[in-house]
């Protein structure tokens, strides 16, 4: 078990990624928080993974509230004393064109896929920094490499997480602590669920392996990033994407 006893908090756990690394982290051994703005998906999640005989708290944060983050890390701290682990994944899209995109499209995409990383890693931070160690894991994307059409908001978001990623990892490497990021492509999640057929095939043939990621290829690298086999892996981008940007 390569995350045995580690404590890891997970952001957007209860459906697509997310919930398939809170469920790949309790079978490698960890301790798992699942982390989700909906009440009744955290509940499922959390059911889940104690079915994998990991130990599991859950909480009902959203990430763009600083102080639900702060008291979700004071309980987690109270109760086992360390946080090994910070997987920022809970994000959303609202997708539009450039000139139709409200200014509440924008803005609710930069509150949860940025402005959420920065504070749940914020929050965090002072028991990483005490401790010695620990790994942040971003959530970034291929587009926010490429870019991508209609994804003006979600491409800037996901961009600026590769911005932070560098940045803490140079500011936090000598503290013990890692960070790095994972860009995932096109993915079977929820997110694509409103995508219609003829859109996702075309979706599949961009991609050399002719299909889409399943949120279990993006968890194994998330897993292997946490661990210490990956202890001198630190500020990298990883592409999950099945070579689409070859």
């Amino acid at each position: 078990m390569r995350l045995k006893n580690k404590v890891s908090i997970i952001t957007g756990a209860a459906q697509g990624i997310g919930l398939a690394t809170a469920l790949k982290f309790a079978e490698e051994g960890a301790t798992v928080i699942v982390c989700d703005m909906k009440a009744d998906g955290v509940d499922a999640a959390l059911a889940m993974v104690r079915a994998r005989g990991a130990q599991a708290q859950g909480y009902a944060v959203n990430v763009t509230d600083r102080q639900a983050l702060d008291a979700m890390v004071a309980a987690v701290m109270a109760h086992y004393g360390h946080i090994d682990v910070l997987v920022n994944n809970a994000g959303i899209t609202k997708d539009a064109r450039l000139q139709k995109m409200t200014m509440e499209q924008f803005d609710a995409v930069i509150d949860v896929n940025l402005r959420g990383v920065f504070h749940a890693t914020q929050a965090v931070l002072p028991a990483m920094v005490a401790q010695g160690s620990g790994v942040i894991l971003n959530a970034s994307s291929v587009v926010g490499i490429y870019g991508n059409f209609g994804q003006t908001n979600y491409a800037a978001s996901k961009f600026g997480v590769i911005g932070f990623t560098k940045t803490w990892s140079r500011e936090l490497g000598p503290k013990g602590i890692r960070v790095n990021a994972v860009a995932p492509g096109f993915v079977e999640t929820p997110i694509l669920a409103t995508i219609p057929d003829k859109v996702l095939q075309q979706m599949r043939e961009q991609v050399p392996l002719h299909r889409l990621g399943k949120p279990e290829e993006i968890a194994n690298v998330y897993a292997f990033l946490a661990s210490d086999e990956a202890s001198y892996v630190n500020g990298a981008v990883i592409e999950v994407s099945g070579g689409m940007t070859v």
